[in-house]
Order: structure tokens, then sequence, then C-alpha cells
């Protein structure tokens, strides 16, 4: 199908503008937080409990998180939500929405971990940083939901993120995974049937990949291609793509790859949509339609 027509005023914006390809990693955060902060519509945050800036631990010092807490009373689950951004632009209140968005509709508390981005920080330390975030709310899991339940999330780079933590991080109960980037040297029909148009673009990618990592050998690691870790045991997992999404058939591959090593998966790839839909729900009655089941496919595994 095509793309959502609802979309194609934002698709038109973003053509319009400098390719990020071209900018600064500077450059480029402004004007990510542009497009997710300063032009979201007002009034379109989901609303919950109580929202608390603190700090989590990181693989060298503690890291800027931001809790997210729901209506609901008793022990409730625990979700570390780790933004995307291809390991260089995105923050915590990029991710405002997503974040509050699970919060709501899962009834968890949410703790958005800001990690160390790339260039100043190459690979691996966003991964350790994001290994060493959910073992540390792991470890004070009651000063946040206070149940036994941790799950990961994220989106893009956050969805390979929460997949690495998840193979490191013994005792997780659900990962959340959307439109995650996977398994970086491998070919893949939806890199060229997507390559340009679609908001997240091929010349993007090796952008990010091009100030996260320096070697072949880093491009191969299961830190940065969760693909080639080790997937037996893994927690429960849903996992969603988009039809005009160059990371979509890695995303699928890496849900085939879980329910071929025995992990109960959901993958859903959602047609008409592209990269980034998480957040485009005030623009798009398919993406909030996409936001919404995802979410209630999430919260069955956190309540099961």
């Amino acid at each position: 199908m095509p793309v959502d027509a609802q979309l194609a005023p934002l698709l038109q914006m973003i053509e319009a503008g400098t390719p990020m390809n071209t900018l600064t990693p500077a450059e480029a955060r402004d004007a990510f937080r542009k497009l997710t902060v300063d032009f979201r519509p007002p009034g379109t945050l989901p609303e919950v409990a109580s929202v608390a800036d603190g700090t989590v631990a990181g693989a060298e010092g503690p890291l800027p998180a931001r809790v997210y807490r729901p209506a609901a009373e008793g022990p409730v689950p625990t979700v570390v939500l780790l933004h995307g951004g291809g390991f260089v632009i995105g923050d915590l209140d990029t991710h405002e929405a997503m974040a509050r968005a699970i919060c709501r509709g899962t009834d968890s508390v949410v703790v958005a971990v800001d990690y160390r981005l790339a260039p100043e920080a190459k690979f691996p330390a966003a991964a350790e940083d994001a290994i060493a975030a959910v073992r540390d709310v792991q470890a004070r899991i009651a000063e946040y939901g206070g149940s036994d339940v941790l799950a990961v999330a994220g989106d893009s780079a956050g969805g390979n993120l929460s997949a690495v933590a998840a193979q490191h991080v013994p005792g997780i109960a659900a990962q959340l995974l959307v439109y995650p980037a996977t398994d970086v040297l491998g070919a893949y029909a939806s890199r060229d049937e997507n390559a340009t148009g679609y908001f997240l673009d091929q010349p993007t990618l090796i952008w990010f990949i091009g100030h996260y990592a320096d070697t072949a050998e880093d491009l191969n690691d299961p830190k940065i291609s969760p693909l080639h870790g080790t997937l037996e045991g893994q927690p429960p997992a849903v996992v969603v793509t988009a039809e005009f999404d160059p990371l979509r058939d890695e995303g699928i591959a890496y849900a085939d790859a879980l329910a071929a090593a025995g992990v109960p998966v959901h993958q859903t790839t959602y047609p008409g949509l592209i990269h980034g839909f998480f957040d485009m729900g005030p623009w798009s009655a398919a993406c909030q339609q996409a936001i919404d089941e995802t979410i209630a496919r999430f919260r069955e595994l956190l309540r099961p």
C-alpha cells in the first residue's frame, strides 16, 4: 500500500530541510529536537501521575534519567526505556511522548535513560551504558515499580540497545523492540527499497554508524549487531516494524531468530508507515493506532 496519506505533509517538510548526514552531530541533535519537541502539537503528551528527573548508573558514571509513574496503585512493572537516534542524537525530551505512552498504557513505572552519545563516546559506550543502567534499575527496583517485573523498551538504536541489554542482564521479563537496528553489516532488501524518501535514509544510516563505530570488527560485535548474539533464553518480545523503513527486514529477521530460538515473540509490520512512527500519532491516525496496539501487546507481557 502507499505511504499513509496523513504522513505526506510531514515527509514533505522533512525532505525540504537539510539532510542530516550533511550536519555536524551538534547540528543534527538540534534539528531532531526541533522536529520532535518544538513541532510537537501542544496538549498531545499522554498524562501520567508524576514525572521526576534523577540518575542511574552508567558504565563510567551516573547518567541522567527520568522516571514516569502511572496512576495505578500497588507494585507495578518497571520498564527501562532507551531512546532512539542512531547512537548520535536523541535525549530524554525527544522521547517524552513514548515514555509517557508506555507508562500510561501499561500502568508501569518507566525509567528513561540518557546514555552517552557518539562521536563523543564511541562504541561500545552506549551498549555498556544500557547494560549498566538496566542492572542498576534491577538492583533498585523497589524504588521504582516495586514488583519483580522488569522490562526493556526502545526504538531504533534504542531497540538495538534494549536487545543488547536483554542479552546481558538475566531476569528481564519482556522486551519491546520498535523498528530496531539489529544487524549492521547484513544485506536486506528493505535498505534498498526504502533507501530515500521515508525520513530515515541510507546516507543517514551510514552517517550514524560512522560516528558510533570505528572498525568492521566493531560492526560484527553482538553489542552492536544483536542478531549475532545468543538468543536462547531471551525474554518474550514484541517487535514492530514499518513497511517503508530501511530497518524493516532486520527487525523481522531478529523476531524470526528469537522465535527459532524458542522465544515467544509477537511481530507486526505496519503497512503504510515509516521509521519514527511511534512519535507521529498527533499527525496520523494510523500511527496512533499502531502505537496503541503495540503498547497493548507489551502490556500483555508485563501483566499476563
